[in-house]
């Protein structure tokens, strides 16, 4: 969303970005005051989980709790007041669990233009997440959850004049879910300028990481299934190979982790920095959607990348060739021991993805796809009958 918002100013555009504050992703108002042509409006909201609030969403809820938690009228008044005293080319709304906003603008200004970014199709990474869990209680509940998110990305999407998918499975998927045309292809781009190899940092040999955020429930369990399945046989064979784990909201258990050679960073300030500091990213995916914004950076800092194919879906990679991808634990340990060995050429692999990412998702390119698609929302917009 950053890169979005600093790409469309860089082009000459002026954007306001009305954001809801949460608890766990607070920010300042004076966080994007560096951006010439961008204006940050914030809401703060409480999007903390409540058992109360859950359960009586389960019982009486009208649409599901991980979309209700975002629903505040002081966030509509705001909205509202925005939409009565300036003038908007376009309206962007940044995934589903915000959907429900669109009927506010709507009936504000029937003939604004109003894209969706779908950030995933929510209700997939639910089901996956259902499908993996153990307990049979918390399965049954990741169900309802997911069948309540497919009934109102079913019912909001085809809401809007046009909607971007950030991967071309989700492009299929948000026409599956009966999203009228156009349903656009636009993936996520890096700003190449943040992303500059500093010479000055060489990487740790024989080190793997992982980063992202460790409050995401795909995230948790992938990093799971790796120290669970992958890494006491890796570091049998491998003893000098070192793990190192970053990302925001580390859990309590995760800090109080005692696996010799793993080390856990919670939240670092630099993510490029502590990228370049270790040696192969590692992305064990079981579940999700949308694209990994972390391996389009880690390609981008011309990293090797090991990864499940779940975690590269969307991507523009070929195994072997700037990735390496597997999804059996087997497979996985003789990636790192070939690597321990100095026999999988990362560096090489590294160097492919770092042209990748300059080739196909440089961040000027993605805004223009993003103009492209506000026209033609604009024009789409235009049919629709007024209030």
């Amino acid at each position: 969303m950053y890169d979005v918002a600093a790409g469309l100013a860089a082009a000459g555009h002026r954007v306001t970005v009305l954001a809801i504050n949460t608890p766990k992703h607070f920010q300042s108002e004076a966080v994007l005051s560096h951006l010439p042509g961008v204006r940050l409006v914030t809401v703060p909201v409480d999007t903390s989980l409540s058992p109360v609030k859950a359960l009586k969403n389960l019982l009486v809820g009208t649409v599901p709790y991980n979309v209700e938690r975002f629903i505040s009228p002081a966030v509509e008044a705001r909205l509202v007041e925005l939409l009565r005293t300036e003038q908007f080319d376009v309206v962007q709304v940044e995934g589903t669990f915000v959907a429900w906003y669109v009927d506010v603008i709507k009936r504000e200004n029937p003939k604004l233009p109003v894209v969706l970014r779908a950030h995933n199709v929510e209700y997939t990474i639910w089901q996956m997440l259902a499908e993996g869990e153990a307990n049979p209680l918390k399965r049954l509940y990741l169900r309802h959850l997911a069948r309540g998110l497919k009934k109102f990305e079913e019912d909001f999407l085809p809401r809007f004049d046009a909607v971007a998918a950030i991967t071309e499975p989700d492009q299929r998927r948000l026409r599956a879910l009966g999203c009228p045309e156009p349903v656009v292809f636009v993936p996520a781009g890096v700003d190449l300028t943040r992303f500059q190899r500093n010479p000055a940092l060489q990487a740790k040999p024989r080190t793997l990481f992982m980063i992202g955020s460790l409050n995401w429930l795909p995230n948790l369990e992938g990093l799971d299934w790796f120290l669970t399945n992958v890494w006491p046989q890796a570091h049998e064979q491998l003893p000098e190979l070192e793990l190192h784990i970053a990302g925001k909201d580390t859990p309590a258990r995760l800090h109080s982790l005692s696996k010799r050679n793993v080390v856990v960073h919670g939240f670092v300030e630099s993510a490029a920095e502590f990228m370049q500091q270790y040696d192969v990213m590692i992305v064990p995916l079981l579940s999700g959607g949308g694209m990994r914004i972390k391996i389009i950076e880690g390609m981008a800092l011309g990293k090797c990348i090991i990864s499940t194919g779940l975690g590269s879906e969307g991507i523009f990679v070929r195994n072997g060739f700037d990735i390496v991808l597997g999804d059996e634990p087997s497979a996985w340990v003789e990636f790192l021991r070939r690597y321990y060995h100095g026999e999988l050429d990362q560096q090489a692999i590294g160097q492919e993805a770092a042209r990748t990412i300059a080739r196909l998702y440089d961040n000027r390119r993605v805004i223009e796809g993003f103009l492209d698609l506000y026209s033609i929302a604009q024009s789409r917009a235009q049919l629709a009958p007024r209030a």
